[in-house]
């Protein structure tokens, strides 16, 4: 049961963290947050600060290398994205996420270098940054309703992420779908979405993992577009209608670890512990 301990000392840890950057010198550094406001980006860079809350509703990323720290929510509104995943920066977020309809989220970038297998990682593809990395926490949880994307990579949640509804809206149209080297200490809920690709892929889920009624649009049947494993689970494990199907991963083998009970399509490649 080594998750379940660990996980709240490392949230706790960022919260002390948030408490010390808040009253530090980013407050006076002339940022957009450096009042400790709400802040509305409407579209561009989103600069380093501490903020009381963010909302998106344009096309919006953290600057290169940026430090930003929000006491509240981060709220992408409907349509609109919120790009953290091709620049590395440090985003602590001690609130909820929240993605509306039609939008995108993305959040941490890392190099080859940092997994193993390499290609378990999502480097940063802005021009001279394939080297840098993410340091990304959501202290509360990623709630996404009708989503057009999501993409989590080696970031830590405090509480859930709960996805419902969403993806493509046609045959090999979209961005596939990530949710990989992350640390999620409660659930993970996916369900209800047409996606181009879907990974879960690496995670460490200090709860439940629920995947259901998920189809994927890859135009190429095999392997299948939807993957689950690697993954180690303190909670129970459950796939059900994930369309065409499911598989665990490259290698045959009982690829996901799980201390509860695994019900529906991955079965076959999970193993109880």
């Amino acid at each position: 049961m080594k998750l379940r301990t660990t996980i709240p000392v490392m949230v706790s840890s960022a919260a002390m963290l948030l408490a010390t950057v808040g009253s530090a010198s980013l407050a006076s550094a002339g940022a957009p947050g450096s009042s400790h406001r709400a802040y509305t980006c409407t579209g561009g860079e989103i600069a380093s600060g501490v903020y009381a809350s963010i909302t998106v509703t344009g096309q919006c990323n953290p600057a290169v290398d940026a430090k930003i720290f929000v006491d509240g929510n981060v709220t992408v509104a409907a349509r609109a994205g919120f790009d953290a995943e091709t620049a590395p920066s440090t985003l602590l977020i001690a609130g909820n996420v929240k993605v509306g309809p039609h939008a995108l989220l993305g959040l941490g970038c890392q190099p080859n270098t940092t997994f193993t297998p390499s290609n378990s990682a999502h480097p940063c593809t802005v021009a001279g940054t394939e080297a840098g990395h993410s340091t990304i926490t959501v202290l509360g949880s990623i709630r996404g309703t009708g989503p057009g994307t999501v993409l989590l990579n080696d970031i830590t949640v405090g509480g859930d992420v709960n996805l419902v509804g969403g993806g493509a809206s046609q045959a090999g149209n979209g961005i596939p779908w990530s949710i990989k080297n992350n640390t999620i200490a409660g659930n993970l809920k996916a369900r209800g979405m047409l996606v181009a690709f879907l990974v879960v892929n690496f995670n460490s889920i200090g709860g439940n993992a629920t995947l259901k009624k998920i189809t994927s649009n890859d135009l190429d049947p095999d392997p299948h577009g939807i993957i689950v494993g690697y993954n180690t689970i303190a909670g129970n494990l459950s796939c059900h209608k994930l369309l065409p199907g499911v598989w665990g991963g490259f290698n045959p083998g009982a690829h996901n670890v799980v201390l509860g009970d695994v019900t529906g399509q991955c079965t076959a490649f999970s193993s109880k512990s």
